[in-house]
């Protein structure tokens, strides 16, 4: 069987169409004419790089993209790994959250990234090797990680536990693939540092570590320590801007927690994600809609990234109770289909749209329109057929379109934010419809101190390049990574701050990306990379 996926392989590469239904129409042909059962993809990639070691054939970006499963897990330029922390009591009594026994507060034992993590006993360094290993297995390059730190509130676990925890992880990344294609044990080091030293030229590099954390529980110490962890990136569970609400659905924070927090992490350099929830108890669709307008024409807040979860009507919170009562009733599916499409409307173009439901199974959901599984679908035919566009990062990332760099062109978009000026400087193409490059910059006094590094800094806070991932080191002929578009944003970045009287530029930057930024004579200082102008 393994020579006829072989020869299956050899002939699909001499072949001139890479598309989809002509891989299927193919194996269900070869299926039929050897009578054995369809090929899978994983068969396809094993053979792929079997073929590959031997020599047999040469490397081909365009078949190994063809037959990778699941190619939007890589197609934003890195691969993505949620790790969930172990069960551990939240500060919070949500009405919404559901509490569920041995497992972390607001999860559900169904969930995919959940029930990974009960097979590893949360166990985080078994959590990224089981994923690396399923990534690779179906032909993912996992070169470039973003780690997600999820379950719970982060920064109400024990300290001890944090760094135990985060250790871990880069332990995991530095040993995986050291010699063929599974890990060869965790690192015998116990120092944070010298694991985030070592990672900077690992084979698996974390190039965006983020955490979920509580608005009304950052401070200037914590974002101090974040830093020392090696995370960039904060999800706030800021779920709505109405003190009201937040009030009557027992949240315990409020907006002016938001603003604090916000400005904070902004001026320190990280990147915000702001978790939004529609359909709370106490709110209507026409306030909703009202709500994102605010979050996007306020320079109080403007996330960079955003999660829109729609409530989920499960039987044990106290929403069920308020439901059971009468007092609160889910939004239909054509509600939340029509007021989403309306939201991703006005989202400007410097904000992605990660996520528009939560990954919950549908037989825990009462009722309500969140009880269907592909709401983003929904949603995009809706707006198509309105004639309406997202023109939010997600629904322009370039993914694997092939496109001539030289029809890229340089933008750039301003805006306020919290006493600084906000660049999101750009790489795409002249109808503004495809994204390749970005990068967001900060002009702003520092709230950390005198003596922090930042004080006068202008700040990268991310750079990103899209497309399916390239291997480190490498250039392939029709990717958009390795090409020079994140260099020359960082150049225009540095030319920007100049002109503004900035004397340094600071980038919080992933422990995985120094090395990139020590070419192009950053230095590590503190935890930035920093550099003169």
């Amino acid at each position: 069987m393994t020579k006829l996926i072989e020869q299956f392989v050899i002939a699909l590469s001499q072949g001139d169409d890479f598309s989809v239904s002509s891989l299927e129409k193919l194996k269900r042909k070869f299926s039929s004419k050897n009578k054995v059962t369809v090929l899978r993809n994983d068969e396809l990639v094993q053979a792929y790089h079997n073929l590959v070691a031997k020599k047999i054939l040469k490397e081909n970006p365009k078949l190994e993209r063809l037959i990778a499963i699941k190619n939007t897990r890589s197609d934003s330029g890195i691969v993505v790994v949620a790790v969930l922390t172990k069960p551990y009591p939240c500060p919070g009594r949500c009405i919404f959250c559901p509490s569920e026994p041995s497992v972390p507060k607001s999860y559900l034992s169904g969930e995919p990234a959940v029930m990974r993590a009960i097979d590893a006993k949360y166990d985080p360094f078994i959590q990224v090797t089981n994923r690396l290993k399923s990534l690779n297995a179906v032909g993912h390059v996992t070169d470039k990680i973003s780690i997600r730190i999820v379950g719970g509130t982060w920064s109400s676990y024990e300290k001890q536990y944090q760094s135990w925890f985060v250790k871990k992880l880069f332990q995991a990344c530095n040993s995986f693939g050291a010699k063929g294609e599974s890990w060869e044990g965790e690192s015998q080091t116990n120092s944070l540092i010298a694991l985030q030293k070592e990672n900077e030229i690992a084979k698996h590099r974390i190039v965006e570590l983020s955490v979920e954390t509580r608005q009304d529980l950052i401070t200037t110490s914590e974002i101090k320590r974040l830093r020392m962890l090696g995370v960039t990136k904060v999800e706030l569970g800021v779920q709505s801007l109405y003190d009201d609400i937040l009030h009557l659905n027992q949240r315990e924070t409020t907006n002016e927690d938001t603003i604090r927090a916000t400005l904070l992490l902004r001026n320190a350099g990280f990147k915000i994600s702001y978790q939004m929830m529609l359909n709370l108890p106490g709110s209507t669709p026409e306030k909703d809609l009202e709500m994102f307008r605010t979050l996007f024409s306020s320079p109080d807040y403007q996330p960079d990234h955003l999660k829109i979860y729609p409530l989920a009507l499960l039987r044990n919170t106290g929403a069920f109770h308020l439901y059971e009562k009468g007092g609160f009733k889910p939004y239909t599916k054509q509600e939340l289909i029509e007021l989403i499409s309306q939201i991703k409307e006005i989202i400007p173009s410097y904000c992605r749209v990660e996520r528009v439901i939560r990954d919950i199974p549908a037989h825990n959901i009462v009722e309500g329109g969140v009880k269907i599984s592909n709401l983003r679908q929904s949603v995009a035919k809706h707006m198509s057929i309105l004639g309406t566009k997202c023109k939010c990062i997600r629904c322009r990332e370039i993914k694997g379109i092939e496109i001539d760099s030289k029809k890229l062109k340089f933008y750039m978009t301003k805006y306020s934010f919290g006493g600084g000026t906000e660049y999101f400087l750009s790489i795409e193409d002249s109808a503004r419809e495809i994204l390749a490059s970005f990068l967001r910059l900060r002009l702003s006094e520092s709230n950390l101190g005198k003596s922090n590094k930042l004080k006068g800094c202008a700040i990268i806070r991310e750079i990103h390049t899209y497309g399916p991932v390239a291997a480190v080191g490498t250039k392939p002929k029709n990717a958009t990574q390795h090409k020079g578009l994140g260099k020359r944003l960082i150049r225009k970045a540095e030319k920007i701050a100049l002109s503004e009287g900035y004397s340094k530029i600071a980038v919080i930057a992933g422990i995985g990306v120094r090395e990139y930024f020590r070419k192009l004579d950053y230095e590590l200082e503190e935890t930035y990379m920093v550099k003169k102008l």
